[in-house]
């Protein structure tokens, strides 16, 4: 892989992200390889440069290996000054619970770890937040905020099609990935997250990953995987069923379903509003 031309496109966003990095001055982007967090990290470094821009990949259960391998290809490609950090949010009971919360004690065993990085470089915690994550559930933000991270995206007023937008004129790769959640994410609330969950996740989706099937969701409902993919998919889903059925299952699960709905990112957060309990 080459890495993308330095030339950006015209942008008053682009020029008020630079703006934004240079008045930061050194930053640590937390870098998870997706749209959003690859399009902060190599901004800092072709603004800030390698001695002032860090990309941290957090590497947990929660994030599949192809994700933490991908996060490491690009590092290298890029020439991005790039570290790994190990988290530990599976030893919270608190967030193993599994509730509306988790996603905050989630970005605080972030922050314990790579704060303490970004300190000792005189450096800012920053986040790859775009203005269309406000509108969602998204505890998260707050544990990070709270603890001293920054938003330049949202800063700059980059919604999720304007970074892939500048994304695309600068020749990143990732301006096209499809959005990627941590694994926790398709297990429903209430159920408790472990490593074996996580897993059997993972591995399901590497499954249908491998049969050609790039936006997906594998929704974990005990030994039942309720597999989420964009409504165009549908028909090949259908077509090759057996060798889904035989993915899945050689994943763990006893039983495989197709939602008729097709992918929805996030949309375990339904629940949450239909209780009342869904948090600003």
């Amino acid at each position: 892989m080459s890495a993308p031309r330095s030339a950006a496109p015209a942008s008053g966003h682009l020029d008020a992200l630079r703006a934004r990095l240079r008045t930061l001055g050194r930053v640590a982007v937390a870098f998870s390889g997706g749209a959003d967090s690859a399009f902060l990290a190599w901004m800092a470094h072709d603004t800030l440069g390698p001695e002032r821009a860090l990309a941290v990949t957090a590497v947990s259960p929660s994030l599949p290996r192809d994700e933490r391998d991908a996060c490491a290809s690009l590092a290298a490609a890029w020439g991005l000054r790039w570290a790994e950090l190990h988290t530990d949010e599976l030893e919270r009971v608190a967030y193993r619970r599994n509730d509306a919360d988790r996603c905050f004690h989630c970005k605080d065993a972030l922050m314990d770890v790579l704060a303490p990085v970004a300190a000792a470089q005189g450096a800012v915690v920053a986040l790859g937040v775009n203005v269309d994550d406000l509108g969602d559930h998204r505890p998260g933000q707050q544990a990070a905020a709270a603890r001293g991270a920054v938003f330049p995206l949202v800063e700059a007023g980059f919604t999720k099609a304007a970074v892939r937008a500048a994304s695309q004129g600068l020749g990143l790769p990732t301006w096209d990935k499809p959005a990627a959640a941590c694994l926790a994410s398709r297990v429903p609330y209430g159920t408790e997250v472990t490593v074996a969950v996580l897993g059997r996740v993972e591995r399901a989706e590497a499954a249908l990953r491998r049969l050609g099937f790039e936006s997906l969701r594998v929704r974990h409902y005990g030994d039942t995987a309720r597999l989420e993919l964009p409504l165009d998919d549908l028909p090949a889903a259908l077509a090759c069923r057996s060798a889904v059925v035989e993915a899945v299952k050689a994943a763990g699960y006893r039983y495989v379903t197709l939602d008729l709905e097709g992918l929805r990112s996030g949309n375990l957060n339904g629940a949450l509003e239909a209780s009342g309990s869904r948090t600003a």
